[in-house]
């Protein structure tokens, strides 16, 4: 098990950032997932997780070292007071900001998830959708959603049309021969628990030529 990289911890929470291809737990694959690396990481510690990123998605994720750590996490989350901002590159030209606005319908004998615009008996579900970089064939996009549905980004981006690049669940023309898809969990601001200081912590994307070729549009649009 190759050691996680911890982008910022204090006594009681762990900024880990999660590579795209293991889950964050175990699961029936028996796959080594986040927390097994972090038992393993650091012998003696119990792990507790305080959200979830899909199995081929990278970027941030909170882990708490006590119950009660986890419990502060996890109203913060319950209350929404937890801000999660994305980065995706997706299939086609996005040409300006927008908010996709919809319900997530989960069909659990598939394991995913569509968007129902008509069903008023399910929450709505919105996503803050900003381009940043815009190459040939992809978009880079900054994306900010307002709720926790399952697959939320996924189903509403490739029902915009704007499907994540190797997410072939959701639109995309082909899949990636590791699996992962083109989602990064950049960052996530919250309340840490020992302070209660407001923190933001940021994520590196992955190092793979595409996304180092959009951010260096970024770069110099800026």
């Amino acid at each position: 098990m190759m050691p996680l990289r911890i982008l910022w911890s204090d006594p009681d929470v762990l900024a880990v950032w999660k590579p795209s291809g293991i889950p964050v737990q175990p699961d029936p694959s028996g796959d080594t997932d986040v927390v097994s690396i972090l038992h393993a990481q650091f012998p003696g510690q119990r792990f507790f997780l305080t959200h979830r990123l899909d199995r081929p998605v990278s970027g941030v994720v909170i882990v708490a070292s006590s119950s009660e750590a986890a419990e502060y996490m996890n109203e913060q989350f319950r209350e929404r007071r937890v801000q999660k901002v994305y980065w995706a590159i997706v299939e086609g030209e996005v040409s300006s900001a927008t908010t996709l606005e919809g319900s997530i319908e989960r069909d659990g004998r598939k394991h995913k998830s569509r968007v129902v615009l008509t069903d008023g008996s399910l929450a709505k579900a919105r996503l803050r959708v900003r381009p940043l970089a815009k190459g040939d064939r992809y978009t880079l996009l900054e994306v900010m959603p307002e709720g926790g549905a399952f697959h939320q980004i996924r189903a509403q981006l490739g029902a915009a049309g704007w499907p994540i690049k190797g997410d072939v669940k959701y639109g995309a023309r082909r899949g990636e021969k590791d699996r992962s898809i083109a989602l990064h969990a950049r960052s996530i601001s919250f309340r840490a628990p020992t302070t209660d200081e407001e923190l933001t912590v940021d994520a590196p994307v992955p190092e793979a030529p595409l996304w180092t070729a959009l951010l260096a549009l970024v770069a110099d649009q800026g």
